[in-house]
């Protein structure tokens, strides 16, 4: 099988996918905090640790782990989610083990040392300052917080500039040592890989235990909760920008409802793609705006739906009405064959052409493992999109998009000028 799977009595899980064709391998550790997971008063801890674990070990400094991968041409980062943080690389196959054990370190030995967390806070505030300079992405953190007000899914990734100023070394250090533990963490690996290989150096670099044969599984998997209701709120916020950029939406369906597939077809037709409601009606017909789409993110307990578009100020009204009629008549009359056919077919080739590179692939097994326990293969997720009828399609949308809708404007705007 190229896709295999091990847990170790530890928790710790791998997950590789061999492609023989290839001479690179995407290199992921995933672990099991986020935004989310944070008190109010330690909002952005998630973040501000991924940046510290980056900063140096008991036995590397930060500039020997940027040299490592420079002196082999390859590339190391990682991000930040509501749900998990992600560690990755990209090498060829010959330096995986170089990747594997200065990854494995950082997670297990970071030091977090005072100067570096003080000099991090700094950037990180700077951070901030380019996310509150660039709308057309700040205006997706003020929407979730509109939709979803004090819900720990509601706050920004980044944290404010006040919880970043008032964070201490000893609050971030004691979440680190409570989430990143094995039970908390997968290993993922795609590309020319060996699986058995991989396992072997894991045990001599993580706190692995035995590979577990049977027995309870020592992982952890985010458990569902109640999910946040929509608020159904309106925010403008004035800001002197030279478009009027608008975020409409409610919630949408979590990462383990049944209807997600149906749901990922209707928001494609909505918004997905140059033939998609959105764009021909916004942009083509009437020249309203160059950017405009929809999207969906799915959590544990809930999911995302949010409708964009960047306009002239001017315009800025019309352009909210005709996205609100859009998803109005969506949620009333569902889709066209014809719109349910092209929007499966974009969502199908989509899929299968994101899988192309050893990056995409070790993306996807991650967020399976890291979110649901279990992979599907491409194969098993093509086959429960064929599976979609128009009908599904149709109850999915009324069900999604008769709920409250919340409206976010982030523009040169005075409130109540736009609703």
């Amino acid at each position: 099988m190229a896709i295999r799977r091990t847990e170790f009595g530890s928790g710790l899980r791998v997950v590789t996918e061999r492609m023989p064709a290839v001479r690179s391998v995407a290199l992921g550790l995933w672990v099991l905090a986020g935004s989310r997971d944070e008190p109010p008063p330690i909002s952005g801890s998630s973040h501000f640790l991924e940046h510290l674990l980056f900063k140096g070990t008991k036995t590397r400094s930060a500039r020997d782990i940027a040299e490592a991968f420079d002196a082999v041409g390859g590339e190391v980062n990682a991000f930040t989610a509501k749900e998990y943080t992600a560690y990755y690389a990209r090498v060829l196959d010959r330096d995986l083990p170089m990747a594997l054990e200065h990854l494995s370190d950082m997670l297990q030995n970071s030091v977090i040392r005072r100067a570096d967390f003080d000099g991090e806070r700094q950037v990180i505030l700077e951070e901030i300052n380019v996310h509150e300079d660039t709308p057309d992405d700040l205006v997706h953190d003020l929407f979730t917080e509109t939709l979803w007000p004090g819900h720990p899914l509601g706050r920004p990734i980044l944290g404010t500039p006040e919880s970043i100023r008032a964070a201490t070394r000893d609050q971030v250090r004691r979440f680190f040592r409570k989430h990143y533990v094995p039970g908390n963490v997968v290993v993922v690996a795609a590309g020319n890989v060996d699986h058995d290989d991989l396992v072997a150096r894991l045990t001599t670099l993580m706190d692995t235990g035995p590979v577990r044969s049977e027995g309870p599984s020592g992982w952890n998997l985010r458990g569902a909760g109640t999910p946040p209701e929509p608020s159904g709120r309106a925010r403008v916020k004035r800001r002197k920008t030279e478009q009027a950029h608008i975020c409409i939406g409610t919630s949408g369906v979590s990462r383990h409802d049944p209807d997600r597939f149906a749901f990922g077809i209707v928001n494609n037709a909505l918004g997905g793609g140059m033939s998609s409601r959105l764009f021909q009606e916004v942009r083509e017909q009437r020249g309203l705006a160059y950017s405009v789409y929809s999207y969906h993110s799915m959590y544990a307990d809930a999911g995302l739906f949010c409708a964009y578009a960047g306009t002239t100020p001017v315009r800025a009204q019309e352009v909210v009405d005709l996205v609100r009629r859009e998803i109005a008549d969506l949620a009333e009359r569902g889709l066209t064959r014809a719109e349910f056919d092209r929007a499966k077919g974009h969502v199908k080739g989509a899929l299968v052409l994101s899988q192309e590179d050893p990056g995409g692939r070790m993306s996807r097994l991650g967020k399976s493992e890291i979110g649901h326990g279990e992979i599907l293969t491409l194969s098993q997720t093509l086959r429960r999109v064929e599976a979609v009828t128009l009908e599904d399609a149709h109850r999915v949308a009324e069900r999604v998009l008769s709920q409250p809708m919340s409206l976010t404007v982030l523009g040169p705007f005075r409130r109540g000028e736009v609703a």
